[in-house]
């Protein structure tokens, strides 16, 4: 049996996808998640990027109703001069994780993609049910399945020369809400029946990443092809982790660059460094878990970009590798990480 790689510009041989971020966004609407910033320095959001305020947007990012829109026309001529940056620094491969709810917009995708050489994988499915139209919050799980499959299948909505290449995010609340439920299980049905890719964001409580593992595999869905995101705020009990890599899914590592412990989505989690990060990455290789480790960036706000003052796309190649080999992680391992795990996840029976 011979496999492919869904791009939004065609199907394309697994072993030429090069370095892949898993979990990026390219153009999205996140200002659903607007809070209001501490009453003593709100006047310090209204002005916009500049030396003078990205301090306080790096430290309260959700609090800049600007920088939560990354898809307006500053941010979309942004985001493509970073991805060319991140072409000259390796890259190859972007997975884009927008779905509905989120504005996913297909057609900058395909610019992207043509612009700078670097392959772009679109993805299908639903975030959050709060994100959601009315029309979408009604739908059965059937029609959750057949609209899944038809982009998988026959094109995404909107733009039918355009197949999605994996399902996700599929994002849930916790408890998990009907909607979600429904969406985790419709997504379980497809996988078994495509063979694709499929990656779920957990909301910020131990028990969320078992909980929809549980719910997929009910469903049908192949574990060792489903990635569980945002490890990196969500297990943060290494004893935790570890029980969860057993599962057999992928360990997902994705908010690196994210260097500020305070989290304002969850103030009761203290987010971890690149360093603890790599520590993370460091406990499951030592448990031989090295095929099962995925890292990204997760970007989805103006100022984790790098003319808004942020790391950019390129900041595990250039800055994290170079660590991971400091901390002994050779180059072997390395190329699993980022090129090899990628490959064998959005890998789909041709």
């Amino acid at each position: 049996m011979s496999f492919i790689v869904r791009t939004v510009k065609g199907d394309m041989p697994p072993e030429t996808l090069g370095r892949t971020l898993t979990h990026e966004h390219l153009a999205m609407d996140f200002t659903h998640f607007y809070r209001k910033p501490p009453q003593f320095i709100a006047d310090k959001f209204n002005f916009g990027f500049g030396l003078g305020t990205i301090g306080y947007i790096r430290q309260y990012p959700y609090s800049s109703k600007s920088n939560l829109v990354l898809n307006d026309k500053s941010a979309k001529e942004v985001v493509l001069k970073d991805i060319k940056n991140y072409k000259k620094h390796g890259g190859g491969t972007i997975v884009e994780n927008t779905t509905e709810g989120l504005d996913r917009d297909i057609e900058f995708y395909e610019t992207v993609m043509t612009n700078t050489g670097v392959n772009i994988v679109a993805g299908t499915g639903f975030y959050i049910a709060d994100t959601q139209s009315m029309n979408h919050l009604h739908n059965t799980q059937e029609d959750l399945y057949n609209h899944m499959l038809t982009e998988l299948t026959e094109g995404c909505e909107g733009y039918p020369s355009v197949k999605a290449g994996f399902i996700g995010e599929i994002a849930s609340v916790w408890p998990i809400r009907d909607f979600e439920r429904k969406a985790i299980l419709a997504a379980g049905e497809v996988q078994a029946q495509v063979g694709c890719g499929v990656s779920f964001h957990p909301h910020r409580v131990t028990e969320a990443p078992f909980e929809i593992m549980r719910l997929y595999m009910e469903a049908g869905g192949k574990i060792d092809k489903a990635v569980m995101s945002h490890l990196d705020r969500t297990l943060l009990d290494p004893a935790k982790l570890l029980e969860f890599s057993e599962l057999g899914a992928y360990c997902q590592f994705d908010l690196f660059g994210t260097e500020v412990s305070y989290y304002q989505l969850n103030i009761d989690t203290d987010m971890p460094s690149d360093a603890q990060r790599l520590n993370m990455i460091c406990h499951l290789l030592k448990e031989d878990k090295a095929d099962r480790i995925l890292m990204s960036h997760d970007i989805h706000t103006k100022h984790r970009l790098i003319d808004y003052g942020g790391h950019g796309y390129s900041h595990i190649f250039t800055n994290i590798i170079p660590r991971m080999k400091s901390k002994g992680i050779s180059q072997n391992i390395i190329d699993k990480i980022t090129v090899d795990n990628p490959a064998q996840w959005l890998s789909i029976p041709n």
